[in-house]
Order: structure tokens, then C-alpha cells, then sequence
């Protein structure tokens, strides 16, 4: 006669406790111990299944798995990625926007909470929870919970999501079309002579690079200014040092020098160029002067100027902060600029495993601070504001009309 108060009270204080794997292999004793008819009472006290009941069998004559596995191998359901096989590509497409084919997102961004995006999901036809948009999150696209980062530089505006998707959307229907997208910004300015550059190198031992103990500007060589054009979808960039001031006149110079010396040869029939830039600085949204810059180069180009700005406070958002600055500098880590030409040829040596290449000059000409632009000007030039944010997204349109 099988003791079911036994089962039961040894099912209590030890079987409920154990693992999947191990109140198998508890159950499947007690099965075995308790002879005939043991498996229905086994099951019915435990409320384990008696299928499970019997692979605990198994597992009994087979022996201990390998150290960290519950399941033999190929035990247990399919992933639900294989089961459902749009899924990863679908939720890639929610946290990381397809750019047509590039190798580099315009954004890399998520702005959504897992309980979105499997809604989302669900929306679209899927079957799926929070929990498991998690796993896929980090075991199949690679992301991961990460701490706080000091980035932001300012206040969180209500509508960052939004633009964010706002620019996402401009910079995915130029590529479409195959128009011309860059990503626009200045690089800190970066003294020259022989100072101490964050980051090491390999050295013999003993023998560090010696440079100077204080970082007091030198006279002669004084500081550079990087301005850098990044093209979104050929992942190549062209970079403007200059010598004197970081103004908008600056910039848009830098823009039109990437025009003539790539631009114009890599999108021979563009009629449009989208730019992405910073919501301050010498590009910034409210700079009169950028906007009148902008004018004058379409003026020269007969090409019409797409402007979108990133919100306040998420410069480090701007596409060229990642794929181009972050491997300036970790280019020329630990190695003193010493003079221009050494700053021109690092930034020029520039390359990543995915294809990057930049082109770099030095820009020797003087740039005054403190231009003024009268509102005159501002009424003459050829803008027009987007409906939503206007400030921040709006389009400069030649002044002249095509001749062909």
C-alpha cells in the first residue's frame, strides 16, 4: 500500500523546494520507491505531470547533466524567435530604424519601455510579453541595461521623442529618394604643441612619451577647430580644422568645401541635402548667421537645404558624435598634437572595421566673432518652417530658380 501522507509530507519540506530539474528527479524516485500506481499519486500530490514524471525517470538512468543545464540538449520548446521568424527583425526595426540598406542607423535610439514595444509587437501580428522582449533585447540585439551617463546638456523638452522620430523619418525619405544626408557638428578645439593627450599607447617599458607638465595655450600654435561633415549613408566624412573662430560662417564653409571635394561627386543629380545638426553652437537653431550662411550656399548650388536640429540637451545624440569623433579621438589617444599638419593627418588616418573614411584640411582662414545680421537679411532669405517646431526643422530654398 503506497504511504500518500509520506509523499505528501516529504513533498512539503523538500520536493517543493528543489529545482525544475531536481523535483524531477525527486518525483521519479518516489515513483519508483512507492511500486504500482505510484506515478498517479506521485502526480497528484505534486501536481507535476506524469510525462515530466517519467523523463525524471530517464534522467535517473542516464546520469547528471553537464554542470549548468536543467534539460538534456534539445529538451525544452523552441525559441520563439525561431518559431515566429519576423520577430527579431521587427523589433530591430522598433528600437533601431532601417536605413535602407546602409550599414549605419541614422539613430541608434530606443525611447520605448519593454511593455511598448511588445504592444507594439502585438499590433503587428506577434505574440509575445514583456519578458520576452527583455531576452531578445539583450541576447539576440545585443543591448543591455546600462547605468546613467553624464550626456545631456540641458533640460528634457516634452517633444525629444518626437523629434527624434521626426528627423528619423526626413533622413530615411532622403535616402530613399537618394538625396544627400550629413550630420554636422564641431569637434571640442583641441590644443597644439606637445601636451598631454588622454588615453595610452604602446611604448617600450620605462619609456612614456614626455610631454609638457602645464596645459597653458601656446602663443605661435594656439588651438584648432575641427568642424566635421559626416555622411550618413556612405559612412565617410570630410573634417574643416580651422585656425581662428567656431562661427557659423565657419561651418557652412566646411560644408560647402565637403560639397566641392565629395558631395558633389558622390550625388551628381542631388537636388536636396538634409542636414542634422546640433541645437546650439555655431549651428545651432537660433544662430542668425547660420541660417543666412545656409542661404548663400544654396544661392551657389541651386540646392535646396533640408535643416533639422536635434532638441535641447541630446547633442551627444547627433549621429556624428559616434561614428566620427569618438574615433578621432580614440585615433590619436595618447599621442600629442604637436603642430597642425599632425592634426590633419591623424584625423585624415581615421578608419573603422565598417568602412569609415575622412578627408581632412586645414582651413587657414580668418573667421570674424560677433557678426551681426540685421532683420532685413532675415526677411530676404528663402525659409520655410516645418509644422512641427518650425525652429527646429525647416527648409532653405535657393533664391534663384534652375536654368536647366
Amino acid at each position: 500500500m503506497i504511504d500518500e501522507n509520506g509523499i505528501r509530507q516529504r513533498w512539503e519540506s523538500i520536493g517543493s523546494k528543489l529545482g525544475e530539474r531536481e523535483r524531477r528527479l525527486w518525483a521519479a524516485a518516489e515513483v519508483e520507491a512507492a511500486g504500482y500506481g505510484g506515478l498517479v499519486v506521485v502526480s497528484r500530490i505534486t501536481g507535476i505531470a506524469r510525462s515530466t514524471i517519467n523523463r525524471g525517470e530517464d534522467d535517473l538512468d542516464e546520469g547528471p547533466l553537464p554542470d549548468g543545464r536543467v534539460r538534456r540538449e534539445g529538451g525544452g520548446g523552441k525559441p520563439l524567435s525561431e518559431k515566429d521568424p519576423t520577430l527579431v527583425s521587427d523589433l530591430k526595426r522598433l528600437v533601431e530604424p532601417a536605413t535602407l540598406g546602409s550599414p549605419v542607423q541614422p539613430l541608434r535610439w530606443v525611447s520605448k519601455s519593454r511593455a511598448k514595444l511588445a504592444r507594439a509587437l502585438k499590433e503587428m501580428g506577434h505574440a509575445i510579453s514583456e519578458g520576452t522582449v527583455g531576452k531578445l533585447l539583450t541576447v539576440e540585439l545585443g543591448f543591455s541595461r546600462q547605468r546613467n551617463r553624464k550626456a545631456d546638456e540641458g533640460s528634457r523638452h516634452p517633444d525629444r521623442n518626437a523629434q527624434f522620430e521626426h528627423i528619423n523619418a526626413k533622413v530615411m525619405a532622403a535616402q530613399k529618394a537618394g538625396q544627400p544626408v550629413i550630420s554636422v557638428d564641431t569637434k571640442k578645439k583641441e590644443l597644439v604643441g606637445n601636451y598631454r593627450n588622454a588615453g595610452s599607447e604602446y611604448r617600450p617599458k620605462g619609456q612614456p612619451q614626455r610631454v609638457n607638465v602645464h596645459d597653458f595655450e601656446d602663443k605661435q600654435l594656439g588651438k584648432v577647430v575641427p568642424y566635421g561633415v559626416y555622411d550618413i549613408t556612405a559612412n565617410d566624412a570630410f573634417v574643416s580644422v580651422g585656425i581662428t573662430s567656431d562661427t557659423a560662417e565657419f561651418a557652412v564653409e566646411a560644408i560647402r568645401t565637403w560639397l566641392k571635394r565629395m558631395g558633389q561627386k558622390r550625388y551628381p543629380k542631388a537636388r536636396k541635402l538634409t542636414i542634422t545638426a546640433d541645437c546650439g553652437g555655431s549651428n545651432g537653431a537660433r544662430v542668425r548667421l547660420w541660417k543666412v550662411e545656409l542661404q548663400k550656399l544654396a544661392d551657389e548650388t541651386d540646392l535646396m537645404l533640408d535643416v533639422h536640429h536635434y532638441p535641447p540637451g541630446t547633442s551627444k545624440w547627433n549621429r556624428i558624435e559616434h561614428r566620427l569623433f569618438c574615433h578621432i579621438t580614440q585615433n590619436w589617444r595618447a599621442r600629442p598634437l604637436t603642430d597642425r599638419v599632425a592634426v590633419v593627418e591623424l584625423i585624415g588616418a581615421t578608419t573603422t572595421e565598417a568602412g569609415l573614411k575622412v578627408e581632412c584640411v586645414l582651413d587657414e582662414r580668418t573667421y570674424e566673432k560677433g557678426i551681426k545680421v540685421s532683420d532685413a537679411e532675415m526677411k530676404a532669405l528663402e525659409i520655410a518652417g516645418d509644422k512641427f517646431h518650425p525652429e527646429w526643422n525647416y527648409t532653405i530654398k535657393p533664391r534663384r530658380q534652375r536654368t536647366t
